[in-house]
């Protein structure tokens, strides 16, 4: 294997985009069947809408497990390293924090090479990496871009690591991962669209029939437009909008959207809220219902800014294109499920009614 001084790893673009439109057309599909399925009463495609997420996943995992198994196989190579620079790029808020790694690789066999990496450091072991230190990395042989520093070297790479003294490799560093700019994003969120589309075009006999027959009950006031959002009730549904320039992010707007919902009206008990970042969906729990239902009011929504903030800085997501929080209360316990789209892949992590993350999936 040769590689050359701030040379750019290949990469099979026309991959990730097929995988960007394809992830981006399940969440689509997934979203408008669970929200159609709940406003037309069809259980069929109210049932789809959480079957489909899952069992793409499933397949997703299952059809990384021969490359996995062959990186698992391959042995990694073991070099020093030069630190360039580092910088803190976030995780405070745990006793791990994120760190950007500026290197210059040296291995014995090959030409140097500089690269940048983002690694989690626990906050004890932060003092010990400086600018300009020696240190012990790795990288598979087939993929140099993906340096990780090893915390703990053997004691003879350690040694070495102690006397070497390196110098700095020319630039530019190659990224952590290949570049694919806003394409794959672009991709994902055009898949998005147009399989929420094709769904709505479907079902729009159904959807437009339950519009004109269905009386709205006393308490569902009709929709209300202003400049910065509009805000849609009916008996099987409640969805929120917001305008240009507005994230559901933003301190306090999503906590403003539930009132408002609720504002003038019964307390009513909901089967799923779906928050994006311009769109707040809940699905209300028909009358008679024997599903198990939930409060909306009384969601951790203070919690959820946080929880897609852990995901993009903490599970590798990168630099998030699209991103969704759904709650639901149909499997046993109430559950919070937040998901990030970026470059990298998606990203997700489970978190229980108060807040608290019980699970993560990184970016494969």
């Amino acid at each position: 294997m040769t590689i050359t001084t701030g040379a750019r790893p290949t990469h099979n673009m026309l991959a990730s985009v097929a995988r960007g439109f394809l992830t981006g057309g399940v969440i689509g599909a997934s979203l408008a069947a669970f929200v159609v399925g709940g406003i037309i009463e069809n259980v069929l495609l109210f049932v789809t809408g959480l079957v489909l997420p899952a069992v793409y996943g499933l397949l997703f995992f299952l059809s990384a497990v021969p490359r996995r198994a062959h990186e698992a196989a391959v042995a990694p190579c073991t070099a020093l390293a030069l630190v360039e620079s580092l910088e803190a790029v976030g995780g405070e808020a745990t006793s791990d924090v994120a760190v950007r790694f500026d290197l210059t690789v040296a291995p014995d066999d090959i030409p140097a090479f500089r690269v940048t990496c983002t690694q989690s450091i626990n906050l004890v072991d932060l003092a010990g990496y400086r600018s300009r230190d020696v240190v012990v990395v790795q990288y598979p042989p087939d993929r140099p871009w993906r340096v990780r520093v090893v915390k703990r070297p053997t004691p003879q790479w350690e040694e070495r690591a102690a006397g070497a003294r390196l110098d700095s490799a020319p630039g530019p560093a190659m990224p952590s991962a290949p570049p694919e700019g806003s394409t794959v994003g672009f991709v994902t969120l055009l898949g998005l669209l147009l399989a929420a589309a094709a769904v709505v075009l479907l079902f729009r006999a159904d959807l437009f029939d339950e519009g004109s027959s269905a009386q709205p009950p006393a308490s569902a006031g009709p929709a209300v437009t202003s400049t910065s959002s509009t805000l849609v009730v009916s008996s099987a549904s409640a969805t929120v909008t917001l305008g240009p320039g507005q994230s559901f992010l933003d301190h306090g707007e999503l906590r403003r959207a539930v009132s408002a919902l609720s504002k003038g009206t019964q307390a009513r008990a909901a089967l799923t809220v779906v928050v994006q970042e311009r769109l707040l969906s809940v699905v209300y729990a028909p009358t008679g219902t024997q599903a198990p239902t939930f409060d909306p009011d009384s969601l951790p929504y203070d919690r959820f800014s946080a929880l897609v903030e852990e995901v993009r800085s903490s599970l590798g997501a990168g630099s998030a294109q699209t991103w969704q929080v759904a709650v639901e209360h149909l499997t046993g316990s109430l559950t919070i499920r937040v998901g990030v789209t970026g470059p990298q892949g998606a990203a997700s992590l489970e978190a229980d009614a108060d807040g608290r993350v019980v699970r993560r999936t990184p970016a494969q």
